[in-house]
């Protein structure tokens, strides 16, 4: 199972600097997968726990990719309905190249609606657009002028529609910070989806919270909770059959874009932890 790491392009203290420390850092630990967000417009919805400076995903990951030799770069997630299609296929297969293959493209519908409205996208078609710009970028991919290689698609949501887009049209299916409650009624509706639908079951790649606390954590979110607590998350994902999953450290104040030591040393904590398992 791949570990990854999901990375604040955001906020107060980001900066190129401190996005290249966390690479860096990231790589150093080991650890497979370093993802950023998406944001266009810094709307009052976004900019309450995604303020400026926002640095735009595909840039910063291009940045990334040169201070960084093996691991594999993502979004998480591209909000689908913001781009041209075809802008986004050949954005991420120059991205793909460039990085020597190293390139996943998590998508997503999108929820702030004032964003989407500042871009003059209507947000009750979003999720007709996503679907569009999947089928789109992997029909461009096709063309040998893009040289895109072998892109994952990870897609992101919970409802019944967004799990048959994953069913359909996705390689992996990467929900963000469920609780092990809502995990387990999700992925059951996913896999009940695929049958239904005669299609298998996509891989599992969620992104879960990052959040380690001192005593026990009862009502929770995966990730959430005493070191042992995340530990035995990361179990039983395994044992459930996810192929990856995305470490998110921030919680959701601004202000701890300041400080990414505090983010370092938990994941520091978790890989030792993991390495002292076995658990990959």
């Amino acid at each position: 199972m791949l570990i990854g790491v999901n990375v604040p392009n955001f906020g107060p203290g980001t900066r190129p600097a401190v996005l290249r420390d966390w690479a860096r850092t990231a790589e150093g630990l080991g650890f497979d997968l370093l993802m950023v967000s998406d944001h266009v417009a810094i709307t009052s919805d976004v900019a309450a726990q995604y303020p400026a400076p926002f640095y735009d995903p595909f840039t910063t990951l291009s940045w990334l990719a040169g201070v960084t030799e093996r691991i594999t770069l993502g979004t998480t997630v591209l909000i689908a309905p913001y781009r041209h299609p075809l802008l986004v296929a050949r954005m991420a297969a120059n991205l793909n190249d460039l990085s020597g293959g190293r390139l996943v493209l998590g998508v997503g519908v999108g929820w702030a609606r004032q964003e989407f409205e500042a871009l003059g996208v209507p947000f009750h078609r979003r999720g007709a657009l996503t679907d569009e710009l999947i089928t789109t970028v992997r029909e461009a991919w096709q063309d040998e002028g893009y040289r895109s290689g072998d892109i994952p698609i990870w897609i992101g949501g919970h409802s019944d529609r967004a799990l048959r887009r994953v069913v359909h049209l996705g390689d992996a299916w990467h929900p963000l910070r469920q609780t092990p409650d809502s995990w387990r009624e999700s992925l059951a509706r996913l896999t009940g989806i695929a049958a239904a639908e005669d299609r298998p079951v996509p891989a599992l790649a969620p992104r879960i919270l990052l959040r380690l606390t001192d005593e026990p954590v009862e009502d929770r979110r995966l990730g959430e909770g005493t070191l042992d607590q995340v530990v035995r998350d990361l179990e039983q994902l395994r044992a459930d059959g996810a192929q990856a999953v995305v470490l998110d450290p921030y919680a959701g104040d601004p202000e701890e874009t300041r400080h990414p030591h505090t983010a370092w040393r938990m994941l520091a904590a978790v890989r030792e932890t993991l390495r002292e398992k076995e658990i990959r």
